[in-house]
């Protein structure tokens, strides 16, 4: 009976109703998207590399590295050489080296050069390796393997040709459009940046930049794809190389030897470490990102108890009514909480059908730009939590003009003013 004189009441001031709905559902959305980006942008993080025990590259701090080599955001401060790579390769603890040489785009997805080793010991998300959809890996100077992101969102098939851009800009001027490369793999979706990236051979990378020099093509100086081919491909330097040990054991003992490497200043760093640091640095914004949204949440349901209140002096007629037929004091307390129950669930239930399809629409253009690989699922414990939160907030606040209409309606409703 509560209920629906609850539901009833809620309708006949459904003006007012829906303009505090409208605020709650805003911040309640607010409240549970940044709580369902924060853990997903972790957990696609954290998923993007394992197995790796060492990332190595030019002198720079761990997070520009771990950055740049893994979640291909910003650039290397240098590159390093091809023998100090081969050196530290030999190195009797280390099992496997993957080499990584970026700089080159392909309309604003990242150009990695690297050989087969990256397919063979590149692992995520819990020692899962990377596997083929379509094609095979790269054999010849100028194949490529693309990630599923870029061969959906571009169309491309096997057997495609795509042209590379020096510099990593969303759009290019500076095109190796002599040499292109042949599309003969396509990777199987992973949920990290490997899905944004096209994968060419480390000689690939050397062809189309044997006649360029600064950054640009030399002058007077042409070599046509063919004749790339005849010449000396070998690396002279790469961007950076991953590193798997034969002994977690000896982890430290070859970060620190690769640290004091006479040939140039190198860095080796440990991925867990770095994730660790980069998550201790962001701790601060998320609680502040927390704070401010459930300061954004206490204001709407302040606006409903406001609300509520107001409608207080209209409805004293209509609650001194209810207590003259027979209605308890009680019941008038819980009709009121009833309706603040009511608005809050129905806040809820908006919230999470804006945030499904905010996420919906959002998913591709935070992987795209971001690298955020965000689930659409945003139920959760932590989320439960927070409805938790809400209802308890929103009961709390409620009891005000619960409180004024058991304790006023009926000395206020029975007097006719004029």
């Amino acid at each position: 009976m509560l209920i629906k004189l609850a539901r009833l009441s809620l309708f006949n001031r459904r003006g007012t109703v829906l303009m505090t709905l409208l605020s709650l559902v805003i911040s309640i959305t607010l409240l549970l998207g940044i709580d369902h980006l924060r853990h997903e942008a972790k957990n696609s993080f954290t998923s993007t590399v394992s197995g790796t025990d060492l990332i190595v590259g030019a002198r720079s701090g761990q997070l520009n590295l771990l950055l740049y080599s893994i979640f291909r955001i910003g650039n290397a401060t240098a590159n390093l050489s091809w023998e100090s790579y081969q050196r530290i390769q030999n190195h009797p603890q280390i099992a496997w080296t993957i080499p990584i040489s970026l700089g080159d785009s392909h309309r604003g997805y990242r150009v990695v050069g690297t050989n087969q080793d990256y397919f063979t010991y590149y692992r995520y998300a819990g020692q899962n390796s990377l596997q083929l959809q379509q094609g095979e890996v790269f054999s010849d100077v100028y194949d490529t393997v693309l990630g599923a992101e870029v061969a959906t969102r571009l169309g491309y098939q096997l057997g495609d040709e795509i042209v590379l851009a020096h510099g990593i800009g969303q759009v290019s001027f500076s095109e190796h459009k002599d040499k292109p490369f042949t599309v003969v793999g396509i990777l199987a979706p992973t949920g990290t940046p490997v899905d944004q990236s096209v994968h060419v051979t480390l000689q690939g990378i050397e062809a189309i930049h044997i006649d360029w020099q600064q950054g640009a093509p030399m002058p007077g100086r042409r070599v046509s794809a063919e004749q790339a081919v005849e010449m000396d491909l070998t690396p002279k330097a790469i961007t950076a190389f991953l590193v798997g040990l034969n002994s977690r054991a000896a982890t430290f003992m070859v970060q620190r030897q690769i640290n004091e490497f006479r040939g140039e200043p190198l860095s080796a760093i440990l991925p867990g470490v770095a994730l660790a640091e980069l998550w201790q640095m962001l701790s601060m914004v998320e609680r502040l990102l927390l704070v401010i949204t459930l300061l954004v949440l206490l204001a709407g349901l302040v606006g409903m108890t406001t609300t509520l209140l107001a409608s207080m002096k209209e409805r004293q007629r209509e609650i001194a009514i209810l207590r003259a037929v027979g209605a308890h004091p009680r019941s008038l307390f819980l009709l009121v909480q009833l309706e603040v129950l009511l608005i809050t669930l129905a806040s809820l239930l908006l919230a999470f059908a804006l945030l499904f399809v905010a996420l919906w629409f959002g998913q591709d253009l935070l992987a795209s730009r971001y690298g955020l690989f965000i689930g659409l699922n945003p139920i959760r414990s932590s989320s439960l939590q927070l409805v938790g939160v809400v209802i308890g907030l929103s009961l709390i606040l409620g009891c005000i003009p619960s409180w004024l209409a058991y304790r006023r309606a009926l000395t206020d409703g029975l007097s006719v003013r004029l």
